[in-house]
Protein backbone atom coordinates (compact mmCIF):
# COMPACT_ATOMS: atom_id res chain seq x y z
CA UNK A 1 0.00 0.00 0.00
CA UNK A 2 1.61 3.31 -0.93
CA UNK A 3 2.30 5.61 2.06
CA UNK A 4 2.13 9.13 0.19
CA UNK A 5 -0.80 11.05 2.63
CA UNK A 6 -2.16 12.18 -0.93
CA UNK A 7 -2.69 8.56 -2.15
CA UNK A 8 -6.66 9.05 -1.87
CA UNK A 9 -8.59 12.63 -1.38
CA UNK A 10 -12.36 12.58 0.22
CA UNK A 11 -13.61 15.58 -1.17
CA UNK A 12 -16.00 17.67 0.99
CA UNK A 13 -14.76 15.66 4.04
CA UNK A 14 -16.87 17.72 6.90
CA UNK A 15 -19.79 16.43 4.79
CA UNK A 16 -22.14 13.64 6.36
CA UNK A 17 -21.29 11.03 3.69
CA UNK A 18 -17.18 12.50 3.81
CA UNK A 19 -16.80 12.03 7.39
CA UNK A 20 -17.90 8.14 7.11
CA UNK A 21 -15.58 7.84 4.35
CA UNK A 22 -12.87 9.13 6.13
CA UNK A 23 -13.70 6.20 9.07
CA UNK A 24 -13.67 3.41 6.37
CA UNK A 25 -10.45 4.44 4.91
CA UNK A 26 -8.71 4.64 9.03
CA UNK A 27 -10.25 0.94 9.14
CA UNK A 28 -8.46 0.21 5.47
CA UNK A 29 -5.27 2.16 6.72
CA UNK A 30 -5.59 3.90 3.61
CA UNK A 31 -3.54 7.77 3.92
CA UNK A 32 -5.81 10.26 2.53
CA UNK A 33 -6.56 13.75 1.95
CA UNK A 34 -9.46 15.91 3.73
CA UNK A 35 -10.41 18.34 1.60
CA UNK A 36 -13.02 21.11 1.14
CA UNK A 37 -13.88 24.72 1.74
CA UNK A 38 -13.27 25.11 5.09
CA UNK A 39 -10.07 23.90 7.20
CA UNK A 40 -11.71 24.78 10.41
CA UNK A 41 -14.45 22.92 10.00
CA UNK A 42 -12.49 20.03 7.84
CA UNK A 43 -10.41 19.59 11.15
CA UNK A 44 -12.93 19.70 13.64
CA UNK A 45 -15.36 16.85 11.95
CA UNK A 46 -12.00 14.74 10.75
CA UNK A 47 -10.17 14.92 14.15
CA UNK A 48 -13.82 13.30 15.28
CA UNK A 49 -13.34 10.29 14.16
CA UNK A 50 -12.39 7.58 16.44
CA UNK A 51 -9.07 6.58 16.38
CA UNK A 52 -7.82 8.81 13.89
CA UNK A 53 -4.47 9.29 14.80
CA UNK A 54 -3.94 6.03 13.66
CA UNK A 55 -3.72 6.51 10.23
CA UNK A 56 -1.47 9.34 8.05
CA UNK A 57 -4.38 12.40 6.79
CA UNK A 58 -3.99 15.94 5.60
CA UNK A 59 -6.71 18.39 5.66
CA UNK A 60 -6.67 21.22 3.26
CA UNK A 61 -9.31 24.02 2.22
CA UNK A 62 -9.34 24.69 -1.62
CA UNK A 63 -11.55 27.01 -3.46
CA UNK A 64 -13.87 25.00 -6.40
CA UNK A 65 -12.45 25.48 -9.25
CA UNK A 66 -10.39 22.93 -11.78
CA UNK A 67 -7.30 24.79 -11.44
CA UNK A 68 -7.40 24.73 -7.75
CA UNK A 69 -8.76 21.24 -6.96
CA UNK A 70 -5.69 20.24 -9.67
CA UNK A 71 -2.53 21.66 -7.46
CA UNK A 72 -4.10 20.65 -4.01
CA UNK A 73 -5.18 16.81 -5.58
CA UNK A 74 -2.04 16.25 -7.40
CA UNK A 75 -0.39 13.54 -6.32
CA UNK A 76 -3.29 11.57 -5.50
CA UNK A 77 -4.38 7.95 -7.17
CA UNK A 78 -8.30 8.24 -6.31
CA UNK A 79 -10.82 11.15 -6.15
CA UNK A 80 -13.90 10.32 -3.77
CA UNK A 81 -16.44 13.15 -4.60
CA UNK A 82 -19.18 13.87 -1.85
CA UNK A 83 -19.97 16.92 -2.75
CA UNK A 84 -23.17 17.91 -4.64
CA UNK A 85 -25.01 18.75 -6.38
CA UNK A 86 -23.65 16.91 -8.97
CA UNK A 87 -24.78 18.73 -11.75
CA UNK A 88 -23.93 22.09 -10.34
CA UNK A 89 -20.01 21.65 -8.85
CA UNK A 90 -19.19 17.94 -10.35
CA UNK A 91 -17.11 19.08 -13.62
CA UNK A 92 -14.49 20.60 -11.84
CA UNK A 93 -13.36 17.70 -10.20
CA UNK A 94 -13.86 15.57 -12.75
CA UNK A 95 -11.77 17.98 -14.66
CA UNK A 96 -9.06 17.91 -12.55
CA UNK A 97 -9.18 13.70 -12.22
CA UNK A 98 -7.93 13.90 -16.12
CA UNK A 99 -5.81 16.46 -15.23
CA UNK A 100 -3.51 14.50 -12.40
CA UNK A 101 -4.16 10.95 -13.73
CA UNK A 102 -6.61 9.56 -10.83
CA UNK A 103 -9.56 7.51 -10.96
CA UNK A 104 -13.04 9.31 -9.65
CA UNK A 105 -15.97 8.18 -8.20
CA UNK A 106 -18.68 9.88 -6.08
CA UNK A 107 -22.11 9.26 -4.34
CA UNK A 108 -24.41 10.90 -6.81
CA UNK A 109 -27.45 9.97 -8.38
CA UNK A 110 -28.48 12.73 -10.96
CA UNK A 111 -29.06 10.89 -13.93
CA UNK A 112 -28.99 14.00 -15.96
CA UNK A 113 -25.40 14.47 -15.05
CA UNK A 114 -24.19 11.22 -15.33
CA UNK A 115 -25.58 11.05 -18.77
CA UNK A 116 -23.90 14.25 -19.45
CA UNK A 117 -20.66 12.71 -18.07
CA UNK A 118 -20.69 10.07 -20.34
CA UNK A 119 -20.71 12.08 -23.24
CA UNK A 120 -18.30 14.24 -21.81
CA UNK A 121 -15.50 12.60 -20.63
CA UNK A 122 -16.26 8.71 -20.62
CA UNK A 123 -13.99 7.99 -23.92
CA UNK A 124 -10.85 9.76 -22.57
CA UNK A 125 -11.37 8.02 -19.06
CA UNK A 126 -11.37 4.56 -20.81
CA UNK A 127 -8.57 5.65 -23.19
CA UNK A 128 -6.06 6.63 -20.27
CA UNK A 129 -7.06 3.50 -18.11
CA UNK A 130 -9.11 5.46 -15.39
CA UNK A 131 -12.14 4.96 -13.94
CA UNK A 132 -15.04 7.21 -14.02
CA UNK A 133 -18.01 5.88 -11.43
CA UNK A 134 -20.36 8.02 -10.56
CA UNK A 135 -23.34 6.89 -8.63
CA UNK A 136 -21.39 4.82 -5.92
CA UNK A 137 -23.86 4.62 -3.13
CA UNK A 138 -27.14 2.40 -1.12
CA UNK A 139 -29.63 4.31 -3.29
CA UNK A 140 -28.05 3.03 -6.60
CA UNK A 141 -25.37 0.58 -5.77
CA UNK A 142 -27.54 -1.65 -3.74
CA UNK A 143 -30.42 -2.28 -6.38
CA UNK A 144 -27.62 -2.48 -9.11
CA UNK A 145 -25.79 -5.38 -7.02
CA UNK A 146 -29.37 -6.99 -6.88
CA UNK A 147 -29.93 -6.29 -9.94
CA UNK A 148 -26.66 -8.58 -11.30
CA UNK A 149 -27.85 -11.00 -8.70
CA UNK A 150 -30.80 -11.85 -10.60
CA UNK A 151 -29.13 -11.44 -14.11
CA UNK A 152 -27.11 -14.49 -13.54
CA UNK A 153 -29.73 -16.12 -14.68
CA UNK A 154 -29.66 -16.09 -18.48
CA UNK A 155 -32.56 -14.77 -20.57
CA UNK A 156 -34.08 -12.02 -18.03
CA UNK A 157 -34.15 -8.80 -19.58
CA UNK A 158 -36.66 -6.43 -17.67
CA UNK A 159 -35.79 -4.75 -14.75
CA UNK A 160 -38.23 -3.25 -11.80
CA UNK A 161 -36.01 -1.94 -8.90
CA UNK A 162 -37.31 -0.48 -5.81
CA UNK A 163 -35.18 1.19 -2.85
CA UNK A 164 -36.37 2.16 0.54
CA UNK A 165 -34.47 3.25 3.77
CA UNK A 166 -35.74 4.82 7.09
CA UNK A 167 -33.44 7.86 7.13
CA UNK A 168 -33.01 11.75 7.15
CA UNK A 169 -32.60 14.11 4.53
CA UNK A 170 -28.70 15.50 4.50
CA UNK A 171 -28.75 19.21 3.00
CA UNK A 172 -26.84 17.96 0.10
CA UNK A 173 -29.75 15.22 -0.72
CA UNK A 174 -32.81 18.00 -0.44
CA UNK A 175 -30.58 20.23 -2.62
CA UNK A 176 -30.50 17.47 -5.46
CA UNK A 177 -33.98 16.70 -5.24
CA UNK A 178 -34.58 20.10 -5.80
CA UNK A 179 -32.03 20.86 -8.68
CA UNK A 180 -33.46 18.08 -10.21
CA UNK A 181 -36.61 19.39 -10.31
CA UNK A 182 -36.03 22.74 -11.15
CA UNK A 183 -33.17 21.66 -14.24
CA UNK A 184 -33.52 18.10 -15.52
CA UNK A 185 -36.07 15.58 -16.49
CA UNK A 186 -36.33 11.82 -15.40
CA UNK A 187 -36.04 8.81 -17.36
CA UNK A 188 -36.53 5.66 -17.45
CA UNK A 189 -35.36 2.48 -20.27
CA UNK A 190 -37.74 1.06 -22.62
CA UNK A 191 -36.40 -1.21 -25.08
CA UNK A 192 -33.19 0.21 -24.74
CA UNK A 193 -34.33 3.73 -25.07
CA UNK A 194 -34.92 6.44 -22.22
CA UNK A 195 -38.41 7.93 -21.88
CA UNK A 196 -39.35 10.53 -19.88
CA UNK A 197 -41.20 9.80 -16.35
CA UNK A 198 -44.62 11.52 -16.07
CA UNK A 199 -43.89 14.98 -14.36
CA UNK A 200 -47.47 15.18 -13.10
CA UNK A 201 -47.30 11.51 -11.51
CA UNK A 202 -47.08 12.05 -8.11
CA UNK A 203 -46.39 9.53 -5.77
CA UNK A 204 -46.35 6.18 -6.98
CA UNK A 205 -47.57 3.17 -4.44
CA UNK A 206 -45.54 -0.18 -4.01
CA UNK A 207 -45.90 -3.41 -2.44
CA UNK A 208 -42.63 -3.22 -0.31
CA UNK A 209 -41.62 -7.26 0.71
CA UNK A 210 -41.77 -7.88 3.71
CA UNK A 211 -44.47 -5.80 5.47
CA UNK A 212 -48.42 -5.26 4.77
CA UNK A 213 -48.25 -1.74 4.01
CA UNK A 214 -47.50 0.17 0.77
CA UNK A 215 -44.61 2.05 0.56
CA UNK A 216 -44.90 5.39 -1.43
CA UNK A 217 -42.04 5.92 -4.04
CA UNK A 218 -40.57 8.64 -6.13
CA UNK A 219 -38.34 8.62 -9.50
CA UNK A 220 -35.79 11.23 -7.55
CA UNK A 221 -34.42 12.13 -10.91
CA UNK A 222 -34.65 8.72 -12.43
CA UNK A 223 -31.49 6.93 -10.82
CA UNK A 224 -28.43 5.36 -11.85
CA UNK A 225 -29.81 2.30 -12.70
CA UNK A 226 -31.30 3.51 -16.15
CA UNK A 227 -28.06 4.95 -17.32
CA UNK A 228 -25.88 1.66 -16.05
CA UNK A 229 -28.09 -1.23 -17.68
CA UNK A 230 -28.67 0.73 -21.02
CA UNK A 231 -25.00 -0.11 -21.52
CA UNK A 232 -26.13 -3.76 -20.25
CA UNK A 233 -26.23 -6.28 -23.53
CA UNK A 234 -28.26 -8.41 -21.17
CA UNK A 235 -30.80 -5.58 -20.37
CA UNK A 236 -33.86 -3.81 -22.23
CA UNK A 237 -36.04 -2.64 -19.38
CA UNK A 238 -34.87 -0.92 -15.99
CA UNK A 239 -37.68 1.33 -14.32
CA UNK A 240 -36.30 2.20 -10.62
CA UNK A 241 -38.48 3.99 -7.67
CA UNK A 242 -37.51 4.93 -4.00
CA UNK A 243 -38.76 5.89 -1.01
CA UNK A 244 -38.28 6.83 2.58
CA UNK A 245 -40.39 4.50 5.06
CA UNK A 246 -42.10 7.80 6.69
CA UNK A 247 -45.46 8.34 5.03
CA UNK A 248 -45.77 11.97 6.66
CA UNK A 249 -42.22 13.06 5.08
CA UNK A 250 -42.78 11.73 1.70
CA UNK A 251 -46.34 13.12 1.08
CA UNK A 252 -44.38 16.17 1.98
CA UNK A 253 -42.02 15.88 -0.60
CA UNK A 254 -43.91 16.86 -3.55
CA UNK A 255 -45.84 20.23 -1.69
CA UNK A 256 -41.71 21.12 -0.85
CA UNK A 257 -41.22 20.70 -4.63
CA UNK A 258 -43.88 22.49 -6.20
CA UNK A 259 -43.43 25.42 -3.60
CA UNK A 260 -40.01 25.76 -4.59
CA UNK A 261 -40.53 25.22 -8.02
CA UNK A 262 -43.50 27.77 -8.00
CA UNK A 263 -40.80 30.63 -6.66
CA UNK A 264 -38.78 29.74 -9.88
CA UNK A 265 -41.29 30.69 -12.14
CA UNK A 266 -39.37 33.06 -14.47
CA UNK A 267 -36.53 33.42 -12.59
CA UNK A 268 -32.77 33.21 -13.89
CA UNK A 269 -30.84 29.95 -13.51
CA UNK A 270 -28.55 32.21 -10.73
CA UNK A 271 -32.03 32.98 -8.81
CA UNK A 272 -33.05 29.29 -9.04
CA UNK A 273 -30.06 28.25 -6.99
CA UNK A 274 -30.57 30.87 -4.33
CA UNK A 275 -34.04 29.94 -4.06
CA UNK A 276 -33.20 25.94 -3.84
CA UNK A 277 -29.93 26.89 -1.46
CA UNK A 278 -32.48 28.99 0.92
CA UNK A 279 -35.65 25.97 1.09
CA UNK A 280 -33.09 23.48 0.85
CA UNK A 281 -31.31 25.13 4.30
CA UNK A 282 -35.24 25.40 5.96
CA UNK A 283 -36.01 21.81 5.20
CA UNK A 284 -32.26 20.43 6.85
CA UNK A 285 -29.81 22.94 8.37
CA UNK A 286 -28.01 20.91 10.26
CA UNK A 287 -25.89 17.72 10.36
CA UNK A 288 -28.32 14.67 10.76
CA UNK A 289 -27.86 12.40 13.58
CA UNK A 290 -25.62 9.84 13.42
CA UNK A 291 -26.97 6.78 12.07
CA UNK A 292 -28.44 3.74 14.34
CA UNK A 293 -28.85 0.13 12.85
CA UNK A 294 -31.89 -0.96 14.39
CA UNK A 295 -33.83 2.45 13.66
CA UNK A 296 -31.58 3.38 10.01
CA UNK A 297 -32.79 0.08 8.05
CA UNK A 298 -32.77 -0.64 3.78
CA UNK A 299 -34.14 -2.47 1.75
CA UNK A 300 -33.78 -3.22 -2.16
CA UNK A 301 -36.03 -5.50 -3.89
CA UNK A 302 -35.23 -6.33 -7.68
CA UNK A 303 -37.66 -8.16 -9.54
CA UNK A 304 -35.95 -9.18 -13.09
CA UNK A 305 -38.36 -10.84 -15.73
CA UNK A 306 -37.71 -12.53 -19.42
CA UNK A 307 -40.51 -14.44 -21.86
CA UNK A 308 -40.00 -17.38 -20.19
CA UNK A 309 -38.25 -16.87 -16.15
CA UNK A 310 -38.62 -14.49 -13.10
CA UNK A 311 -36.09 -14.09 -10.76
CA UNK A 312 -36.27 -11.76 -7.49
CA UNK A 313 -34.03 -10.63 -5.35
CA UNK A 314 -34.46 -8.76 -1.65
CA UNK A 315 -31.31 -6.94 -0.06
CA UNK A 316 -31.96 -5.72 3.68
CA UNK A 317 -29.53 -3.50 5.65
CA UNK A 318 -29.23 -0.69 7.75
CA UNK A 319 -27.45 2.40 8.30
CA UNK A 320 -27.34 3.49 4.35
CA UNK A 321 -25.04 6.45 4.87
CA UNK A 322 -22.28 4.12 6.24
CA UNK A 323 -23.16 1.45 3.19
CA UNK A 324 -22.53 4.40 0.68
CA UNK A 325 -19.42 5.12 2.66
CA UNK A 326 -18.37 2.08 2.98
CA UNK A 327 -18.14 0.97 -0.89
CA UNK A 328 -16.42 4.32 -1.54
CA UNK A 329 -13.45 3.36 0.95
CA UNK A 330 -13.74 -0.27 -0.69
CA UNK A 331 -13.37 1.42 -4.41
CA UNK A 332 -10.28 3.45 -3.13
CA UNK A 333 -8.63 0.27 -1.87
CA UNK A 334 -9.27 -2.11 -4.73
CA UNK A 335 -8.13 1.11 -7.19
CA UNK A 336 -5.08 0.65 -5.14
CA UNK A 337 -4.44 -2.75 -5.21
CA UNK A 338 -6.08 -3.83 -8.61
CA UNK A 339 -6.16 -3.39 -11.89
CA UNK A 340 -10.00 -2.45 -12.31
CA UNK A 341 -12.25 -4.62 -14.33
CA UNK A 342 -13.42 -1.87 -16.98
CA UNK A 343 -12.53 1.27 -17.05
CA UNK A 344 -13.97 4.67 -18.09
CA UNK A 345 -18.01 5.32 -17.63
CA UNK A 346 -18.30 2.57 -15.80
CA UNK A 347 -20.95 1.26 -12.72
CA UNK A 348 -19.53 0.24 -8.91
CA UNK A 349 -20.45 -3.49 -10.06
CA UNK A 350 -18.61 -3.45 -13.39
CA UNK A 351 -15.27 -1.90 -11.47
CA UNK A 352 -15.40 -4.10 -8.44
CA UNK A 353 -17.79 -7.03 -9.19
CA UNK A 354 -21.44 -7.23 -7.44
CA UNK A 355 -20.39 -10.20 -5.36
CA UNK A 356 -17.14 -8.94 -4.42
CA UNK A 357 -19.30 -5.70 -2.93
CA UNK A 358 -22.05 -7.66 -1.64
CA UNK A 359 -19.20 -9.50 0.56
CA UNK A 360 -17.40 -6.47 1.35
CA UNK A 361 -21.21 -5.04 2.83
CA UNK A 362 -21.78 -8.30 4.34
CA UNK A 363 -18.60 -8.64 6.26
CA UNK A 364 -19.10 -4.78 7.72
CA UNK A 365 -22.49 -6.18 9.09
CA UNK A 366 -24.53 -3.79 6.92
CA UNK A 367 -26.42 -5.96 4.70
CA UNK A 368 -28.31 -9.13 5.42
CA UNK A 369 -27.96 -12.76 3.00
CA UNK A 370 -30.02 -11.89 -0.04
CA UNK A 371 -33.58 -13.33 -0.31
CA UNK A 372 -33.57 -14.95 -3.65
CA UNK A 373 -36.54 -16.62 -5.37
CA UNK A 374 -36.24 -18.10 -9.21
CA UNK A 375 -39.20 -19.31 -11.52
CA UNK A 376 -38.09 -20.50 -14.85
Amino acid sequence: MPTDKRVVVVYGASGYTGRLICEYLREYNIPFLAAGRNSDRLKAVVDAVPGIDTVDHEIVDVEHSTEALVDAFRGAEVVLNTVGPFARWGDPVVQACLEIGAHYTDTNGEQNWMIDVEKQYGAEFASRGMVLTPGLAQMYTIGEIAANICLETPGLDTLDIEVFWKGYPTVASTNTILTNAAFAKAYYLEQNEYVEWPADAGIYELVVPGQHELGLALPWGGTSHPVWFKNDPRVANARALGGVINRPLMLGVPQIVAAALEQMEGKSDAEKFQIIDTVSASVRSETPPRENPRINTSLDSVHASGPLGRVHCVIHGNCNYKQTALLNAYGAAHLLQATPRAVGFVSGCQVFGHREMLGVLRAFGLVLDPIITAHG
